[in-house]
């Protein structure tokens, strides 16, 4: 039982709750898209489908991202890709590899020589580019990208089967905070409710972590994750082991600790290798006097070409290329080896490891550390990848024991699960970790020993690198007493290479100016003030949100306390954990930036973690490197404190310590004070120093944008279904005409009038109909139905009477002998009465008659004309003969044997038969109520399912298993149907 139990855990680990279902017939069902660079997988979970990959229409389990824009037509995944071989400048891809950039980051110009068809324009008003096929058709990489989520919600709805509208979608690890905001406004073009952005890594982690539930113990176990993907190379640390929570005793939990990249090291970077090899090739072999670099078309074959030649090549020590009609009509032929193949990629396989080490540096752990290393992405398949990676990490062997290609999309759909309220799934904890710092920076006026003011510029680390999120942060400006103005800044970043830096972006990604600090104070000029509080959230996303900014006082007030005060205060205290102030438990300020030194900061950092996700054995693991990083520096140390002594001797005297003694004895004696809070909300103005996010104006014209194109594709579709509907309607009925079955049934001026119409309809098509309306075409085809019903109807009838017929004789046969069994039942066992036996004869013999009439009739009529005997006549007078032989049937299976009447006393036989004399004049007395009711024929035709159940139970021995019933209960049924 166990081992089965086993086997089966799996299955029941996204099990449906139904009591959190709003309705039935509401949408339940999620998604997640594991969005690479070139192919994203699409998974669901719906009830009774835990967790599946969505197979696309032409039954793939992956699909690419692509997308084909012509003047009327849009097209996606596979179909998009055949387009690109024969014009390729109407074909997008590798879109993720431009989305938060500004025109001058050098992965646009990297874009522009890989794809140099495709005109990359810059967008004055937000810096960003765009791509400019025509003057009307122009969109954004985040409106390219709308439309491939767009395309892969209506792959997971057809599999699915009902409308979906949430959805996981995965990002790479690295994406900052521009490219993490740019995908989300790109599912919100598509109109998809993002649960969460949730990193590919965390989500490969997940997936593995979720099957392997029952190996995960208190014991800390380290993997690596080391994904090469068709764009980029990321190497993932994680930890996995069991924690205590509040909710429940322990749960697995998985923890990223440390994660290396590299953008730009990838299969499609080696598929460009290969691609300029064969260029080469093919110009050396001097076929033509062009150069084939210069042709679109010809290079997208060739990288078409080279993409099949690098899974070949991992198989094969040699293969041979070849394209037909590369360019002039000219074909192309070639032989490539797997030593030629990993010379032209010497240098990126040179970069193989440089993850690994990144990977290692930010856990803070070595090679030893690490139990296994896990290969995932489609690239990791090159053989001399895997060997230089085996080498790097000195293990004995890669691990393969996950599914490469749908690891982060399985991930996804289970974090998907989870955040749905729709299902239960069980808890596994995910603490994601942010790959790059955010500090806060900020400028004040300080003065100098010699009187000298200057301005000091200070830095705050809000989230540290690899710190765990979700998680909230709070800083509290304490000296500004008006407007003033900070900005949210990455951190150190020197871990990135100075390419990376590039390709980064700006550095700088929010200015934050602050107005009505001045007023609020001068508001509460009698408080205390406890500084300016801005609250930070990076949520589970990892997209950084500054929620609000409050100014924050606190006066003193007496009142008497009642005992019921009192009483409410403790009770209040009980369930707030001791606590009577609830938001204490919420988070705590990430460092006073005026005089909290890096020590403190760091240990109010560590009590801003979750409690219930932080494991007991890790706490003070983030001490030592995080405090260097918060240290102020000495000339800051000495700069607060003079401003500390300057603050002193402004303030009066302090009193003695016999004058704070009689303080204390008279406050004692006073009445008690309550502390009472008091919040100002600040208003703030946010400038993005990144990249602009589109407006909501501009937000509601790719909105609409989509939508124009969605409603001409699917009214292009609704086009050429009505097409092919009449193109198929005037073909088969014109060879129905010339069949023996349907020439039986028409005259030959009828069969003339259709044929003739047919005809007309049929060049209609040829010089027309190929421009017309979709209205047209549905008028042209309901009129060639209309006047073609006839010829169908009867040639429908005809086809049904044999088999509806043969049904009906093989009940009156049966029924028969059942009403004259039923007859020969002796009269004190007889368990139906006089009426039921009378209603089956009459229905009987009504059936019989209406059949030999009406057959009769029938045959006496020519098979041109309208037919009087009906399927669906013949379907009733079954249904109701069915209906009181099944009355009968379950009457008699549910009917108890009377008892024998026992041998009585002469002298009670003459007092017992004049009881039973008495009795029977009684019943005598009693008329019959309804018997002329009871006999009415049904006047309600019975139901699909009614019929299918009596059909089902004409075989009484067939019945042994239905509910029990009371004779009576069956006869009042049997009334209620009759009447």
């Amino acid at each position: 039982m166990v081992t089965m139990r086993e086997k089966l855990s799996l299955w029941f680990l996204l099990c449906l709750t139904l009591g959190l279902l709003p309705s039935q017939t509401e949408s339940v069902a999620v998604m997640s898209v594991d969005l690479g660079s070139e192919w994203m997988k699409i998974a669901i979970v719906k009830p009774g489908v835990p967790m599946e990959i969505v197979l696309n229409k032409e039954s793939r389990r992956k699909t690419p991202v692509a997308v084909c824009l012509k003047e009327n037509e849009r097209l996606f995944g596979d179909s998009a890709l055949g387009v690109a071989v024969k014009n390729p400048k109407v074909v997008y891809r590798f879109l993720q590899s431009i989305l938060g950039k500004t025109v001058d980051n050098p992965q646009v110009a990297q874009y522009q020589k890989h794809f140099p068809e495709h005109q990359l324009q810059r967008d004055n008003k937000r810096g960003t580019v765009y791509f400019k096929f025509s003057e009307e058709m122009q969109y954004t990489p985040e409106e390219l990208l709308g439309m491939v989520l767009n395309y892969s919600r209506g792959l997971a709805q057809d599999f699915a089967e009902q409308p979906i509208k949430d959805a996981v979608i995965t990002v790479p690890a690295y994406f900052n905070q521009a490219e993490r905001r740019a995908v989300l406004h790109a599912a919100q073009i598509a109109g998809l409710k993002v649960l969460q952005l949730l990193n590919d890594n965390t989500a490969v982690a997940l997936n593995y972590g979720v099957f392997r539930r029952k190996d995960i113990n208190s014991t800390a176990q380290n993997v690596m994750f080391y994904d090469m993907g068709s764009a980029s190379t990321t190497a993932t640390i994680v930890t996995y082991q069991t924690v205590k929570t509040k909710e429940s005793a322990s749960q697995p939990q998985l923890q990223i600790r440390g994660v290396g990249f590299d953008r730009t090291l990838g299969g499609f970077e080696m598929e460009l290798r290969l691609r300029d090899h064969l260029a080469n090739l093919f110009n050396e072999q001097k076929k033509s006097k062009k150069d084939v670099r210069e042709n679109f078309r010809a290079m997208a074959k060739l990288l078409k070409e080279a993409q099949r030649l690098k899974i070949v090549l991992s198989a094969n020590a040699e293969h041979t290329a070849q394209i037909e009609g590369l360019m002039d009509d000219i074909d192309f032929k070639a032989k490539v080896t797997r030593s030629e193949f990993e010379a032209l990629c010497e240098d990126l396989f040179d970069r193989v490891s440089g993850p690994v080490k990144e990977a290692l540096a930010a856990a803070e752990m070595t090679m030893d550390e690490i139990e296994q290393v896990i290969l995932v992405g489609g690239s990791t398949r090159v053989p001399r990848v895997q060997d230089v990676l085996l080498n790097a990490v000195g293990k004995e062997e890669l691990s393969k024991n996950i599914n490469a290609d749908e690891a982060a999309a399985m991930g996804a759909v289970y974090q998907a699960a989870a955040l749905s309220k729709a299902f239960k799934v069980k808890t596994f904890l995910v603490r994601d970790a942010a790959v790059f710092p955010i500090q806060v920076e900020f400028s004040r006026e300080a003065e100098e020993e010699d009187g000298v003011k200057t301005m000091k510029h200070n830095r705050r680390v809000l989230f540290q690198r690899m710190s765990p999120y979700p998680q909230r942060k709070v800083i509290t400006f304490n000296r500004y007493t008006d407007d003033f103005v900070f900005h949210i800044n990455y951190g150190d970043l020197s871990f990135l290479s100075e390419q990376d830096l590039k390709v980064f972006g700006s550095q700088n990604f929010k200015t934050v100016k602050l107005s009505g600090v001045g007023s609020s104070f001068k508001k509460h000029s009698d408080a205390e003030s406890k500084g300016i509080k801005a609250h930070f959230n990076m949520d589970e996303s990892g997209v950084l949100i500054l929620d609000r900014v409050e100014s924050v006082f606190e006066t003193f007030v007496e009142e008497e306390e009642s005992t019921l005060t009192k009483l409410g205060n403790t009770i209040s205290s009980l369930f707030s954990g001791g606590n009577s102030d609830p938001s204490q438990n919420l988070t705590e300020p990430v460092a006073d930036e005026e005089e909290v030194t890096g020590k403190d900061q760091e240990q109010g950092e560590k009590q801003e973690e979750p409690a219930q996700e932080k494991p007991e054995t890790e706490e003070g693991n983030e001490g030592g490197p995080q405090a260097e990083e918060q240290k102020v520096d000495n000339e800051e140390k000495a700069e607060t404190q003079a401003e500390k002594e300057t603050d002193n001797a402004e303030k009066p005297e302090e009193k003695s310590n016999g004058e704070k003694t009689e303080e204390k004895e008279a406050d004692k004696k006073a009445k008690p004070h309550k502390k009472s809070k008091i919040s100002e909300d600040i208003a703030v103005e946010l400038e993005v120093n990144d990249v602009l996010d589109p407006s909501t104006d501009e937000m509601e014209v790719s909105k609409k944008k989509l939508q124009d194109l969605t409603d001409r594709d699917l009214e292009k579709q609704e086009r050429e279904k009505t097409l092919n509907s009449l193109e198929a309607f005037i073909f088969e009925t014109q060879d129905k005409l010339y069949q023996d079955e349907y020439q039986a049934v028409v005259t030959e001026e009828e069969k003339d009038q259709i044929s003739g119409k047919l005809s007309e309809a049929s060049n209609w098509m040829d010089e027309e109909g190929y421009t017309a309306s979709t209205k047209e075409l549905k008028e042209k085809l309901s009129e060639l139905k209309k006047l073609c019903k006839a010829m169908f109807f009867r040639v429908e009838e005809r086809k049904k009477w044999p088999d509806r017929l043969a049904a009906l004789d093989s009940m009156l046969n049966h029924s028969t002998i059942f009403l004259k069994s039923a007859r020969l039942i002796p009269e004190n066992d007889q368990i139906f009465t006089e009426v039921e036996l009378k209603m089956l004869e009459k229905v009987i013999n009504e059936t019989m008659t209406w059949k030999n009439d009406t057959v009769a009739e029938q045959e006496k009529l020519s098979p041109t004309e309208k037919p009087v005997l009906l399927s669906k006549d013949i379907e009733a007078k079954l249904s109701l003969l069915d209906r009181e032989v099944n009355y009968l049937l379950n009457k008699a299976k549910f009917a108890k044997p009377k008892p024998k009447p026992k041998p009585k006393d002469k002298n009670s036989t003459s007092a017992e038969n004049s009881k039973t004399n008495s009795t029977e004049d009684a019943e005598k007395v009693i008329p019959p109520k309804s018997e002329a009711e009871e006999v009415k024929p049904v006047e309600e035709p019975l139901t699909a399912e009614e019929k299918e159940e009596t059909i089902l139970e004409l075989n009484p021995a067939e019945n042994t298993d239905d509910t029990e019933s009371t004779e009576s209960s069956q006869s009042e049924n049997h009334v209620g149907d009759e009447l």
